[in-house]
């Protein structure tokens, strides 16, 4: 299942702005069918076909059925969207934003090319040809993220050619093959002298295309698109049409768009549904092409069907890193043994070294099996002093790792290049991904022993002071520890990369009497996992029913604690009753709670601008949200089998 709501943001009447924005978008032209489900509820034609949903039905439908031609259980619908996994809909929704987005950004927005406008159709088809070519090279690459962009790209152009050719109104009943191959039969295209549409006075326009462009028996033979405000339209050629379009008002006046259901917006509005079929079916067969193109298995990949999250490790490689190093090897090893026993594809796993002065290179591999290796070939050598690269080795694996990702950071020493924080930040909000650090060493300690030799240099109390802003800034953790207790504590890998598995709640928390944080539980939640950093002196555990546990106190019968040095890990016992949950701690330095579960219910989310001069909608907004601007937040929420 997958739902899509928003909250406005900085925008204390919501009504209000929603009509401000109504009036304003129309007067602006728009081009193409509708970008999203947003435009659909500015343009008031809730029955209309959007680039988004013909894009997303249609990835769905194909990917169902190549999962259901590589498997041999057979599941119902249903059961098969739920096992298609949280990867997939992230991946979806990078083709469908990509997509709309085509309609957003000034790179495209204004050129008639990658709409099939102002009869630049020849243009257009080498334009999809393109394409075509980038996503199939960026496949067989392995750059899935860039094939997915191009991808959305490609649909969009595709999907507007019968949105705003004259392709329904010949009477054509199949998509139009020659638009992606070559070797199929062409449709001339009308000449810049030769008239196509005559006068329309009226919102709805019928039989306002010339004879050879318009014939319900297909025997029209001559290919036309409509002008907009923003391409020199010659005399007697068709406009794009709608309230938004000031070129409706030269000769020919009118249009012969069919973006939606609305005649305010779409002059052909009564042939929306045959042109969304019509997109619908290229949409599909281009999917099918695709597959055929790369293989079942590789479009899987491309869509990121059944992919657990990526295992990601930045190691530091100094000399006294060896028990963090084969504590990274046992708990890959367990965690490659336990997806090995899934049905799960095994996932993306990354492995960034770093010392001083170097870092790198990426060691990635879709073997479990080959990171096994790179993990056995680590040697901990060399090395003596602070700081190292480490700010290095993380931009490099949030580079390379795919969104969503968890990255976990071994090392015992702070960062030489604290200058790319700001990047390294950016980089991991805009992924979505999470940093956790495994530091094996006390941040009190001023001089130490390091390297095998003794360092007299003075250290700043606050050199890993950048290390918790990141993780806390992108959801992870700052865990330190000892060598004796790494191998135990870095069980939050394995707790962290699990199928499923969901953030409740993570908070950091300040130095006061017994605060109060909570967290909700559903039928939804299983498994739930509590971490808390630091030391604590006093934790209270709260159930729904108000029963309390003194977690430092008593073991069950509502959670069971486990202490590392630097870490606790709390498990709820089940069955984990639903409702709100409450915890209370006390200690001496700040602490970090972090509540994860396992849960069938999921989201994701986006910032998104409202509407600008080319189309009813909401453009995404990468990044974050500028203050003192009204942006809207999008929240898509996913249902998964479990």
């Amino acid at each position: 299942m997958f739902q899509e709501q928003g909250a406005i943001s900085r925008c204390q009447r919501q009504a209000c702005w929603f009509m401000m924005a109504y009036f304003l978008l129309l007067a602006s032209p728009s081009k193409g069918f509708l970008p999203n489900f947003w435009s659909k509820v500015l343009t008031l034609s809730l029955d209309s076909h959007t680039h988004q949903y013909i894009t997303e039905q249609a990835i769905l439908n194909i990917t169902t059925e190549v999962l259901r031609g590589t498997t041999k259980h057979k599941e119902d619908h249903a059961e098969e969207e739920a096992r298609l996994g949280r990867s997939f809909w992230r991946a979806m929704k990078e083709v469908s934003i990509s997509n709309a987005n085509m309609d957003f950004m000034m790179s495209t927005k204004f050129n008639p090319v990658y709409h099939f406008d102002a009869e630049a159709i020849d243009d257009s088809i080498l334009m999809l040809r393109r394409f075509w070519t980038q996503i199939v090279l960026s496949v067989r690459a392995k750059e899935y993220e860039s094939a997915r962009f191009t991808l959305g790209q490609l649909l969009h152009t595709l999907q507007d050619f019968y949105s705003h050719s004259n392709w329904v109104e010949m009477g054509k009943k199949s998509i139009y093959l020659h638009l992606l191959q070559p070797e199929e039969p062409a449709v001339p295209v009308a000449k810049e002298n030769t008239p196509t549409c005559v006068d329309c006075f009226t919102p709805t326009c019928r039989n306002n295309l010339l004879p050879a462009l318009a014939n319900p028996q297909g025997n029209a033979h001559l290919l036309t698109t409509g002008y907009d405000s923003y391409s020199k339209k010659p005399k007697g050629k068709c406009s794009h049409g709608g309230i938004m379009d000031r070129s409706q008002y030269l000769s020919a006046r009118g249009g012969i768009n069919k973006d939606s259901t609305s005649p305010l917006f779409s002059p052909h509005h009564y042939l929306h549904m045959e042109a969304a079929k019509m997109a619908t079916n290229a949409t599909l067969s281009l999917l099918r092409d695709l597959k055929d193109t790369v293989g079942p298995e590789v479009f899987l990949k491309l869509f990121r069907v059944k992919q657990v999250p990526a295992l990601v490790f930045v190691m530091d490689t100094t000399g006294s890193m060896f028990e963090e190093i084969t504590a990274a090897r046992l708990r890959a090893h367990s965690i490659i043994q336990n997806r090995a026993n899934g049905t799960e594809h095994p996932g993306t796993f990354l492995l960034v070294p770093f010392h001083d002065p170097g870092f790198g290179p990426v060691y990635e591999a879709d073997d479990p099996n080959q990171f096994m290796e790179f993990l056995e070939n680590l040697m901990a050598l060399g090395g003596g002093d602070e700081p190292e690269m480490s700010l290095s080795a993380i931009q490099l694996a949030l580079t390379h790792s795919p969104p969503l990702s968890e990255i976990f950071v071994f090392t015992d020493a702070s960062a030489k290049d604290d200058y790319l924080f700001d990047a390294v930040k950016a980089l991991a909000l805009e992924k979505q991904s999470k940093i956790t650090f495994l530091l094996t060493e006390d941040p009190s300690h001023t001089t130490r022993v390091r390297r095998k030799r003794r360092s007299k240099d003075s250290l700043s109390p606050d050199r890993f002071a950048l290390y918790s802003s990141l993780s806390s800034l992108s959801g992870g953790m700052t865990i330190f520890t000892t060598n004796s207790d790494i191998h135990r504590v870095s069980a939050v890998v394995e707790d962290n990369i699990a199928v499923n598995k969901v953030t409740l709640l993570h908070v950091k928390s300040d130095q006061e009497l017994m605060p109060r944080h909570s967290f909700r539980v559903d039928s939804s939640v299983k498994k739930v996992t509590i971490h808390v950093t630091g030391t604590m002196t006093e934790c209270i555990l709260t159930s729904p029913s108000a029963q309390t546990q003194f977690l430092l106190r008593d073991q069950g019968p509502m959670a069971e604690v486990e202490y590392f040095q630097g870490l606790y890990r709390i498990s709820l016992s089940p069955p984990v009753q639903p409702g709100q949950w409450h915890l209370q701690a006390m200690s001496n330095d700040h602490i970090t709670f972090n509540v994860i579960a396992d849960s069938s219910v999921d989201f994701l989310y986006y910032f998104a601008s409202a509407p600008n001069e080319t189309h009813p909608g909401l453009s995404r907004v990468e990044g974050c949200p500028v203050a003192g601007e009204t942006r809207v937040f999008i929240v898509l929420t996913t249902k998964l089998h479990l």
